[in-house]
Protein backbone atom coordinates (compact mmCIF):
# COMPACT_ATOMS: atom_id res chain seq x y z
CA UNK A 1 0.00 0.00 0.00
CA UNK A 2 1.32 3.39 -1.12
CA UNK A 3 1.71 5.70 2.06
CA UNK A 4 -0.23 8.68 2.28
CA UNK A 5 1.79 12.29 2.46
CA UNK A 6 0.48 14.49 5.53
CA UNK A 7 0.68 18.44 5.63
CA UNK A 8 4.06 19.92 7.40
CA UNK A 9 2.15 23.43 7.79
CA UNK A 10 -0.63 25.32 6.46
CA UNK A 11 0.68 29.12 5.63
CA UNK A 12 -2.29 31.45 4.95
CA UNK A 13 -1.04 33.80 1.82
CA UNK A 14 -0.69 37.75 3.31
CA UNK A 15 -1.37 41.23 1.61
CA UNK A 16 2.15 42.91 -0.46
CA UNK A 17 2.58 45.87 -2.36
CA UNK A 18 5.06 45.37 -4.70
CA UNK A 19 5.60 48.97 -6.18
CA UNK A 20 2.09 50.16 -5.69
CA UNK A 21 0.72 46.76 -6.65
CA UNK A 22 -1.23 44.56 -3.80
CA UNK A 23 -0.96 40.83 -4.00
CA UNK A 24 -1.00 37.32 -2.55
CA UNK A 25 2.00 36.29 -1.20
CA UNK A 26 2.55 32.81 0.08
CA UNK A 27 6.23 32.14 -0.24
CA UNK A 28 8.45 33.39 1.90
CA UNK A 29 6.37 33.35 4.68
CA UNK A 30 6.79 34.62 8.05
CA UNK A 31 6.96 30.55 9.15
CA UNK A 32 9.32 29.82 6.45
CA UNK A 33 11.73 31.44 3.75
CA UNK A 34 11.08 28.52 1.05
CA UNK A 35 10.60 24.95 0.17
CA UNK A 36 13.27 23.96 -1.83
CA UNK A 37 13.67 24.40 -4.72
CA UNK A 38 10.51 26.51 -4.86
CA UNK A 39 11.33 29.87 -3.64
CA UNK A 40 8.85 32.37 -3.96
CA UNK A 41 5.05 32.55 -4.45
CA UNK A 42 3.12 35.65 -5.79
CA UNK A 43 -0.69 35.73 -6.24
CA UNK A 44 -1.88 38.67 -8.55
CA UNK A 45 -5.71 39.76 -9.14
CA UNK A 46 -6.03 42.75 -10.85
CA UNK A 47 -9.40 44.12 -12.49
CA UNK A 48 -8.21 46.64 -14.75
CA UNK A 49 -10.43 49.62 -15.49
CA UNK A 50 -9.46 50.56 -18.25
CA UNK A 51 -8.79 54.31 -20.20
CA UNK A 52 -4.96 53.47 -19.69
CA UNK A 53 -1.13 52.29 -21.60
CA UNK A 54 -0.16 49.12 -21.22
CA UNK A 55 3.38 50.95 -20.73
CA UNK A 56 2.12 52.46 -17.81
CA UNK A 57 0.54 49.35 -15.66
CA UNK A 58 2.88 46.20 -14.43
CA UNK A 59 6.32 45.44 -14.27
CA UNK A 60 8.79 47.75 -16.28
CA UNK A 61 12.05 46.30 -18.01
CA UNK A 62 14.06 44.58 -14.83
CA UNK A 63 16.87 41.52 -14.69
CA UNK A 64 16.90 38.43 -13.27
CA UNK A 65 19.85 35.75 -12.59
CA UNK A 66 20.18 32.51 -11.42
CA UNK A 67 16.59 30.82 -11.73
CA UNK A 68 13.42 30.22 -13.12
CA UNK A 69 10.73 32.86 -12.56
CA UNK A 70 7.23 30.84 -13.69
CA UNK A 71 3.63 32.34 -14.75
CA UNK A 72 0.65 30.28 -14.71
CA UNK A 73 -1.93 32.78 -16.69
CA UNK A 74 -5.08 32.33 -15.11
CA UNK A 75 -6.77 35.26 -16.54
CA UNK A 76 -6.49 37.97 -19.41
CA UNK A 77 -3.09 37.55 -21.26
CA UNK A 78 0.40 38.16 -20.21
CA UNK A 79 3.19 39.91 -22.99
CA UNK A 80 6.36 39.01 -22.96
CA UNK A 81 8.95 40.56 -24.49
CA UNK A 82 12.65 40.17 -23.21
CA UNK A 83 16.61 41.72 -23.47
CA UNK A 84 16.82 38.38 -26.32
CA UNK A 85 14.61 39.75 -28.64
CA UNK A 86 12.10 37.38 -27.45
CA UNK A 87 8.20 38.54 -27.60
CA UNK A 88 5.24 36.88 -27.16
CA UNK A 89 1.67 36.80 -25.61
CA UNK A 90 0.52 33.59 -23.19
CA UNK A 91 -3.51 33.71 -22.93
CA UNK A 92 -5.40 32.20 -20.05
CA UNK A 93 -4.57 28.73 -19.49
CA UNK A 94 -1.10 28.79 -20.39
CA UNK A 95 2.60 29.04 -18.68
CA UNK A 96 5.52 31.42 -19.29
CA UNK A 97 8.88 29.71 -18.36
CA UNK A 98 11.89 31.51 -18.21
CA UNK A 99 15.11 30.12 -17.70
CA UNK A 100 16.98 33.37 -16.37
CA UNK A 101 20.28 31.75 -16.62
CA UNK A 102 23.59 34.25 -16.33
CA UNK A 103 20.92 37.08 -16.88
CA UNK A 104 18.16 38.61 -18.81
CA UNK A 105 15.57 41.58 -18.64
CA UNK A 106 12.39 41.46 -19.27
CA UNK A 107 8.92 43.56 -18.38
CA UNK A 108 5.37 41.90 -16.96
CA UNK A 109 2.97 44.49 -18.41
CA UNK A 110 -1.04 43.59 -18.87
CA UNK A 111 -2.14 43.06 -22.54
CA UNK A 112 -3.06 46.75 -24.65
CA UNK A 113 -6.89 45.22 -25.04
CA UNK A 114 -7.55 45.24 -21.15
CA UNK A 115 -5.23 48.19 -20.24
CA UNK A 116 -7.34 50.33 -22.74
CA UNK A 117 -10.72 48.50 -22.52
CA UNK A 118 -10.90 47.05 -19.02
CA UNK A 119 -10.85 43.49 -17.58
CA UNK A 120 -9.89 41.11 -15.05
CA UNK A 121 -6.21 40.10 -15.36
CA UNK A 122 -5.03 36.94 -13.00
CA UNK A 123 -1.99 35.25 -12.90
CA UNK A 124 0.06 33.01 -10.30
CA UNK A 125 4.03 33.70 -10.52
CA UNK A 126 6.46 31.12 -8.34
CA UNK A 127 10.18 31.16 -8.52
CA UNK A 128 11.91 27.56 -9.01
CA UNK A 129 15.82 27.80 -7.61
CA UNK A 130 18.41 26.36 -10.73
CA UNK A 131 21.41 24.40 -9.25
CA UNK A 132 24.80 25.88 -9.23
CA UNK A 133 26.02 24.04 -12.31
CA UNK A 134 23.30 25.87 -14.50
CA UNK A 135 23.23 29.08 -13.17
CA UNK A 136 25.36 30.58 -15.40
CA UNK A 137 24.06 29.15 -18.52
CA UNK A 138 22.09 30.90 -21.79
CA UNK A 139 18.75 32.18 -20.72
CA UNK A 140 15.62 30.92 -22.38
CA UNK A 141 11.97 31.12 -22.92
CA UNK A 142 9.40 28.71 -23.19
CA UNK A 143 5.91 29.82 -24.01
CA UNK A 144 2.71 27.43 -23.49
CA UNK A 145 -0.70 27.90 -24.59
CA UNK A 146 -3.71 26.06 -22.72
CA UNK A 147 -4.27 24.32 -25.93
CA UNK A 148 -0.39 22.86 -25.63
CA UNK A 149 -0.70 21.80 -22.11
CA UNK A 150 -1.35 18.00 -21.95
CA UNK A 151 -4.46 17.42 -19.38
CA UNK A 152 -6.90 14.89 -18.59
CA UNK A 153 -10.26 14.64 -16.97
CA UNK A 154 -10.74 12.01 -13.97
CA UNK A 155 -13.50 11.24 -11.14
CA UNK A 156 -16.20 11.38 -13.75
CA UNK A 157 -14.87 14.63 -15.07
CA UNK A 158 -15.29 16.33 -12.23
CA UNK A 159 -11.22 17.54 -11.96
CA UNK A 160 -8.99 18.39 -14.37
CA UNK A 161 -5.30 18.22 -14.02
CA UNK A 162 -3.47 20.07 -16.41
CA UNK A 163 0.42 18.99 -17.05
CA UNK A 164 3.38 21.40 -16.70
CA UNK A 165 6.40 19.74 -15.95
CA UNK A 166 6.81 16.50 -14.53
CA UNK A 167 4.28 13.78 -15.31
CA UNK A 168 0.62 12.85 -13.67
CA UNK A 169 -0.46 9.14 -15.34
CA UNK A 170 0.53 8.33 -18.58
CA UNK A 171 1.00 12.78 -19.73
CA UNK A 172 4.37 14.25 -19.48
CA UNK A 173 4.42 18.48 -19.39
CA UNK A 174 6.47 19.68 -22.04
CA UNK A 175 8.88 22.16 -20.14
CA UNK A 176 12.44 21.11 -19.33
CA UNK A 177 13.73 21.27 -16.15
CA UNK A 178 17.56 20.86 -14.58
CA UNK A 179 15.94 19.28 -11.51
CA UNK A 180 12.97 16.59 -11.13
CA UNK A 181 10.11 18.88 -11.06
CA UNK A 182 6.44 18.36 -11.05
CA UNK A 183 3.92 21.20 -11.54
CA UNK A 184 0.37 21.05 -12.31
CA UNK A 185 -2.91 22.99 -12.68
CA UNK A 186 -5.59 21.91 -10.76
CA UNK A 187 -9.66 23.08 -11.35
CA UNK A 188 -12.17 21.13 -9.78
CA UNK A 189 -16.11 20.69 -9.47
CA UNK A 190 -17.89 20.11 -5.91
CA UNK A 191 -16.60 16.64 -4.86
CA UNK A 192 -14.46 16.12 -7.49
CA UNK A 193 -11.55 14.37 -6.26
CA UNK A 194 -8.20 13.03 -7.56
CA UNK A 195 -5.03 11.11 -5.79
CA UNK A 196 -2.23 12.63 -7.07
CA UNK A 197 1.32 10.32 -6.54
CA UNK A 198 4.39 12.30 -5.62
CA UNK A 199 7.77 11.00 -5.10
CA UNK A 200 8.73 10.87 -0.84
CA UNK A 201 12.05 12.72 -1.84
CA UNK A 202 10.34 15.63 -3.41
CA UNK A 203 9.53 19.19 -1.58
CA UNK A 204 6.25 20.25 -2.31
CA UNK A 205 3.20 22.14 -1.84
CA UNK A 206 -0.71 23.11 -2.73
CA UNK A 207 -1.46 26.24 -3.28
CA UNK A 208 -5.45 26.71 -3.87
CA UNK A 209 -6.18 30.20 -5.60
CA UNK A 210 -9.74 29.59 -4.42
CA UNK A 211 -12.71 27.51 -3.17
CA UNK A 212 -11.97 25.03 -0.92
CA UNK A 213 -9.99 21.22 -0.51
CA UNK A 214 -10.28 18.52 1.50
CA UNK A 215 -6.51 17.16 2.27
CA UNK A 216 -6.77 13.27 2.80
CA UNK A 217 -9.81 13.29 3.72
CA UNK A 218 -8.98 15.31 6.85
CA UNK A 219 -7.34 18.65 6.71
CA UNK A 220 -9.69 21.29 5.11
CA UNK A 221 -7.96 24.23 3.23
CA UNK A 222 -9.39 27.64 2.16
CA UNK A 223 -8.75 29.90 -0.56
CA UNK A 224 -4.99 31.51 -0.47
CA UNK A 225 -3.87 28.57 1.48
CA UNK A 226 -0.41 27.23 0.90
CA UNK A 227 -0.50 23.42 2.20
CA UNK A 228 3.41 22.13 2.63
CA UNK A 229 3.54 18.61 2.46
CA UNK A 230 5.43 16.46 4.73
CA UNK A 231 8.18 14.01 3.23
CA UNK A 232 6.66 11.04 4.84
CA UNK A 233 4.63 9.27 1.85
CA UNK A 234 3.66 9.01 -1.86
CA UNK A 235 0.55 10.62 -2.67
CA UNK A 236 -2.12 12.59 -1.74
CA UNK A 237 -5.83 12.95 -2.23
CA UNK A 238 -7.35 16.13 -2.69
CA UNK A 239 -11.27 16.41 -2.81
CA UNK A 240 -12.86 19.88 -3.73
CA UNK A 241 -15.92 21.32 -1.05
CA UNK A 242 -16.88 23.51 -3.76
CA UNK A 243 -15.71 24.87 -7.54
CA UNK A 244 -12.18 25.38 -6.75
CA UNK A 245 -8.61 26.10 -8.82
CA UNK A 246 -5.37 24.77 -7.23
CA UNK A 247 -1.61 24.35 -8.18
CA UNK A 248 0.59 21.41 -7.03
CA UNK A 249 4.37 22.39 -7.37
CA UNK A 250 7.19 19.68 -5.81
CA UNK A 251 10.90 18.65 -7.12
CA UNK A 252 13.67 17.21 -5.88
CA UNK A 253 15.46 19.88 -3.20
CA UNK A 254 18.73 21.35 -4.76
CA UNK A 255 20.75 21.40 -1.04
CA UNK A 256 22.86 24.23 -1.82
CA UNK A 257 23.96 27.57 -0.22
CA UNK A 258 21.52 30.07 -1.21
CA UNK A 259 22.02 34.29 -1.18
CA UNK A 260 19.45 36.02 -2.72
CA UNK A 261 18.82 39.82 -3.32
CA UNK A 262 15.68 41.21 -5.12
CA UNK A 263 15.95 39.91 -8.79
CA UNK A 264 19.17 37.63 -8.67
CA UNK A 265 19.46 33.90 -6.59
CA UNK A 266 22.69 32.67 -6.44
CA UNK A 267 24.86 30.81 -3.67
CA UNK A 268 27.30 33.56 -2.41
CA UNK A 269 27.23 37.47 -1.38
CA UNK A 270 29.89 37.67 -3.73
CA UNK A 271 27.80 36.15 -6.80
CA UNK A 272 25.27 38.36 -5.94
CA UNK A 273 27.58 41.07 -6.48
CA UNK A 274 28.74 39.84 -9.44
CA UNK A 275 25.47 39.68 -10.61
CA UNK A 276 24.39 43.58 -9.48
CA UNK A 277 27.96 44.34 -11.16
CA UNK A 278 27.16 42.33 -14.36
CA UNK A 279 23.77 44.42 -14.95
CA UNK A 280 25.22 47.74 -14.54
CA UNK A 281 27.50 47.04 -17.38
CA UNK A 282 24.76 45.85 -19.62
CA UNK A 283 25.67 42.22 -19.63
CA UNK A 284 22.20 40.76 -18.97
CA UNK A 285 21.36 42.83 -22.20
CA UNK A 286 19.38 45.37 -22.84
CA UNK A 287 15.57 45.92 -23.30
CA UNK A 288 13.81 48.57 -25.19
CA UNK A 289 10.49 48.09 -24.95
CA UNK A 290 7.85 48.91 -28.28
CA UNK A 291 4.12 49.35 -28.04
CA UNK A 292 1.43 49.93 -30.50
Amino acid sequence: MIAPRSIQAVLPAFKVNMGGILIDQALPHKRIDQIDPFLLVHHLEIHQAGGARAQDLGVPPHPHRGFAPVTFVLKGAVPHRDSTDVSSIVHAGGTQWMHAGRGIVHSERPPKEIAEKGGNWELIQFWVNTPAAHKMSDPHYHPLQKEDTPSTLVDQDRVEVGVVAGSFGSLSGPINTFTNILALRLNFEADGTVDIPIPQSYNGFVYLLDGGLVFNDQTSLQAKDLAQLANDGETIRLRATEQTRAILLAGEPIGEPLATYGPFVMNSQAEIMQAMRDYQLGKMGTLEEKFD
